[in-house]
């Protein structure tokens, strides 16, 4: 995975619309706090079988007789509280021994995998900040105290380790808690019985991965980034109808990025909510495109008219821009500078992708269009037909029975999108991914649960029901196997060390991309 082409559009003009961020503010959710304690002390281990080949085993003293620990100088212990929590930390903390004549100079790192703990954040050299590395050093003049970590971490297992104390104490640690967060309550939901204990599992998990990004807004990973993205928000929305059905959340986000369009018409990829609403100048094609799903998908799971007509100007802004880089055959044009984002690989052409993903918005956008007595709406329909007969007669080779890019490549990303935009249908989108898993599987040179979800879909939308299970028990399952609490930003089957960053140190191992299953399982499953 090729490190992301960082966008810095410093001159891009936004605008702020305060009544649709009023709205926005409005809708913000009541946070749960629930305090959560842990399960057990444990100890690393080297395990071939868990994510970068290490694991836990416990430790010699038992959770309950924890103040018994005392840290000196270079001593360490690891909590482990059972499952990924997303909250803030707190410890009691006593000196034992002689009178306290130094300070306590303590290191905290927490991690949502074992390896986390193993990797040493002095390694790290990758392109994303290292101000990502969950670690806190912290000097307590004064025991006994109760050590409350101001910050949210996004973790599993905690080591406390004291860098130094004095010859003449130890340090005693007692009633660690973490107040967990979220927008939803995960003990409310029910698991659906699906007969299949790897498919119940995958559940489980996808739906606590997507209960830990939903926070003030749905984050795309409570470890890193910690913000809104539009194409994450999409699929979790999804996820979250068939789950927790939070709509407050979602109209939330759809007005935050509805209040803060570029002048131009276009939708900002991310936006940023602290200190106060700030919108990212980062632009992905697609990203802004889906604006328009997010709001169709939400009429879908709860009709709203009066939302629908509020927002539609912005989505059909964001539409004419999109149409003005179709040219007069119906094929989209792109640009580097407005990046098809369709998976963070840089090693497969995305212009067919782009122009699959242009009909799949474009479809949703003139039902609304006709929803809201657009007089336009015909104009758009005639737009959409002249764009499926460009991908139809001009992308689509009869002969391979697949669509083609520019330079003449054959992707699965190309065919996966073709189906889902209904360019083809039928017995004729069964015959594209019985072809494309012929030819073009197992997936090479894609390390994302964005674009498998979006693989496994075109494969249930084809009929294939059996192939789209198998390919998501092999890659969500997968990563249950390796130890997974919540599912990963980046995975790669056939390369489970892989990190896009070069290190599992900052990897998000909670993300938002990949709680899919949950939707696709009710869909498609139930």
């Amino acid at each position: 995975m090729a490190e992301f082409n960082v966008q810095i559009n410093q001159d891009v003009v936004f605008n702020h619309d305060e009544a649709l961020l009023a709205k926005a503010e409005a809708n913000t959710p009541a946070i749960h706090k629930t305090p959560v304690v842990p399960a057990a002390i444990v100890e690393l281990a080297p395990d071939a079988t868990k994510q970068d080949g290490w694991g836990t085993v416990p430790a010699a003293t038992p959770i309950a007789e924890l103040d018994t620990i005392g840290l000196t100088r270079g001593k360490s212990l690891i909590l482990d509280f059972g499952d990924h929590q997303v909250g803030t930390f707190s410890v009691d903390i006593e000196s034992v021994g002689s009178p306290m004549d130094a300070p306590l100079y303590l290191k905290l790192s927490f991690a949502e995998i074992p390896a986390e703990l193993a990797a040493d954040p002095a390694d790290y050299d990758g392109w994303l900040s290292k101000s990502w590395i969950q670690d806190e050093y912290v000097h307590l003049d004064v025991l006994p105290a109760r050590l409350e970590l101001p910050r949210r971490y996004s973790f599993r297992y905690v080591r406390i380790e004291a860098v130094d104390t004095s010859l003449k104490w130890a340090a005693h640690f007692s009633n660690p808690l973490v107040m967990a967060e979220s927008a939803v309550d995960m003990g409310a939901l029910t698991v659906p019985e699906l007969g299949d204990p790897e498919l119940e599992a995958i559940y489980r998990v996808s739906a606590k991965t997507l209960a830990d990004c939903m926070q003030e807004v749905f984050e795309d990973g409570p470890k890193r980034d910690r913000r809104l993205w539009l194409g994450d928000l999409r699929l979790q929305a999804l996820a979250n109808y068939a789950t927790f059905d939070n709509v407050e959340l979602v109209k939330r986000c759809l007005y935050l990025f509805a209040g803060m369009t570029a002048e131009d018409g276009r939708i900002s990829a991310n936006v940023f909510t602290k200190p106060e609403p700030v919108p990212d100048d980062t632009f992905l094609f697609e990203y802004s495109l889906f604006f328009t799903s997010v709001l169709s998908d939400l009429h879908a799971a709860h009709p709203d008219l009066d939302l629908v007509r509020e927002l539609y100007p912005v989505a059909k802004k964001q539409m004419d821009y999109t149409l003005g880089m179709v040219d007069a055959d119906g094929r989209l044009v792109t640009s580097d500078a407005y990046p098809v984002f369709v998976d963070w690989s840089h090693e497969f052409n995305k212009d067919t992708c782009g122009q699959a993903e242009t009909i799949y918005v474009l479809r949703q956008f003139v039902e609304l269009a006709r929803l809201v007595g657009d007089a336009d709406a015909d104009a758009y329909a005639a737009r959409l037909e002249q764009m499926v007969a460009y991908a139809r007669e001009q992308l689509f080779v009869a002969e391979r029975g697949l669509f083609v890019t520019t330079g003449e490549e054959f992707n699965i990303a190309s065919q996966v999108w073709m189906v889902l935009a209904h360019v083809l249908e039928g017995d004729e989108a069964r015959a594209l991914m019985e072809r494309a898993a012929a030819e073009l599987f197992p997936v090479r040179g894609i390390a994302t649960p964005y674009m498998y979800h979006h693989v496994v879909e075109a494969l249930f939308e084809a009929g294939l029901a059996g192939e789209a299970t198998s390919l998501m028990k092999s890659y969500w399952g997968k990563m249950i196997a390796l130890g997974a609490d919540t599912f990963w930003e980046a995975f790669d089957p056939d390369k489970p060390d892989f990190s896009p960053y070069g290190s599992p140190i900052v990897n998000s191992y909670c993300h938002a991309w990949s709680c899919t299953p949950v939707y696709l399982i009710h869909k498609y499953l139930l």
